[in-house]
C-alpha cells in the first residue's frame, strides 16, 4: 500500500478572483448606486433640483468645466498650494521630530508648547493669514503648513518612542553617536509612522487648501466653487465639489502607492502584498 503523496502547504490555491479587484468591483457598484440615487431623488421631488441637480446634470457641467481653461488653471492653483504646503510641512515635521529625538532635554522643554499648539484648528488662523498675505498663495501656505505639519511631527515622536531598547543601547554600545543612531536604529523604526503621517498630511493639506480658496478667496478650485455658489450656479458647484472629491481620491490613493514602495522591506506592505 503506498503513502498518500504530501501536499505542500504552500500549494497554489484554486484560480479565483483576487481581493483588490473583488474590492474595485464593490467600489465601483457603490458610486453607480449613489450616481442612480442622485438622479433619481430630484426627479421624483424628493428633493428640490433647484437646490440638488439630478447626476446627468452634474456630470454635464463637468463636461463643461473640463472643456474651460480656467478650471484648469484653477485646479493648477490648488495643486500648487497644496504640492508646495505639503513639502513644507514634510520636511519641517521630520526635521523638528528627529532634532527632538536627538536632544530629549529640548524635547521636554517643547512637549507642552506642542500640546497647546497642536490642537488649535487651521482655520482659526484664517483672519492671520488675511491680516499678513491677504488673497495670496501665501495664506494658502500659512494654513496648509501649519494643519499638515502636525500630522507628520507627531507621527515622527511616536516613531521614536517605539524603538527598541534593546537596539538602541547595541547602538550605543558600539559607540554610535546620537546622529549614526538616528540613521541606523531610529529612522527604520520610525519610517511608517513617517508615511502614516504623510499620508495623513496629504489629505489635510488638500482639505486646507481648499477652504483657504473658499473662504478667502485665494486662486484655486475653492474660489470657483465660492463664484458658481454666489452666482447660483447649483450644477457648476455640485461638478466642481465633485472634482475636489476624485482630487482627493487620487491623492489618497498616490499617497498609499508611494507608502508601499518606500516600505517594501516592512512586514506590513510584505504581508499585503503576500495576501
Amino acid at each position: 500500500m503506498t503513502a498518500p503523496t504530501p501536499v505542500p502547504d504552500n500549494a497554489a490555491s484554486p484560480a479565483g478572483p483576487r481581493p483588490g479587484a473583488v474590492n474595485a468591483a464593490l467600489g465601483l457598484a457603490g458610486l453607480a448606486g449613489f450616481l442612480i440615487l442622485l438622479e433619481v431623488l430630484p426627479r421624483v421631488g424628493v428633493v428640490s433640483a433647484d437646490y440638488l441637480p439630478p447626476a446627468s446634470r452634474i456630470i454635464g457641467a463637468l463636461g463643461e468645466e473640463l472643456a474651460d481653461a480656467a478650471f484648469w488653471s484653477a485646479l493648477g492653483d490648488t495643486l500648487t498650494g497644496w504640492a508646495l504646503g505639503l513639502l513644507i510641512a514634510v520636511a519641517a515635521g521630520i526635521t523638528v521630530g528627529v532634532v527632538l529625538t536627538v536632544v530629549p532635554r529640548l524635547s521636554d522643554v517643547t512637549a507642552s508648547t506642542i500640546e497647546f499648539l497642536r490642537p488649535i484648528p487651521s482655520v482659526a488662523l484664517i483672519p492671520l493669514a488675511v491680516l499678513l498675505y491677504g488673497s495670496d498663495l501665501r495664506s494658502t501656505l500659512l494654513l496648509v503648513v501649519y494643519a499638515a505639519f502636525w500630522q507628520v511631527l507627531i507621527q515622527v515622536l511616536y516613531g521614536a518612542h517605539d524603538v527598541d531598547p534593546v537596539a538602541d543601547q547595541t547602538a550605543r554600545s558600539y559607540g554610535l553617536g546620537p546622529w549614526a543612531r538616528v540613521r541606523h536604529v531610529v529612522w527604520p523604526t520610525a519610517l511608517p509612522y513617517v508615511m502614516t503621517g504623510v499620508r495623513l498630511a496629504a489629505a489635510v493639506a488638500l482639505i486646507l487648501a481648499i477652504t483657504a480658496e473658499l473662504i478667502i478667496g485665494t486662486p484655486g478650485l475653492g474660489a470657483r466653487i465660492a463664484v458658481a455658489q454666489t452666482s447660483q450656479a447649483v450644477p457648476e458647484m455640485y461638478a466642481l465639489v465633485m472634482v475636489t472629491g476624485i482630487l482627493g481620491l487620487l491623492i489618497n490613493l498616490g499617497a498609499r502607492a508611494v507608502e508601499r514602495r518606500a516600505l517594501k522591506w516592512h512586514q506590513s506592505v510584505r504581508g499585503e502584498a503576500a495576501a
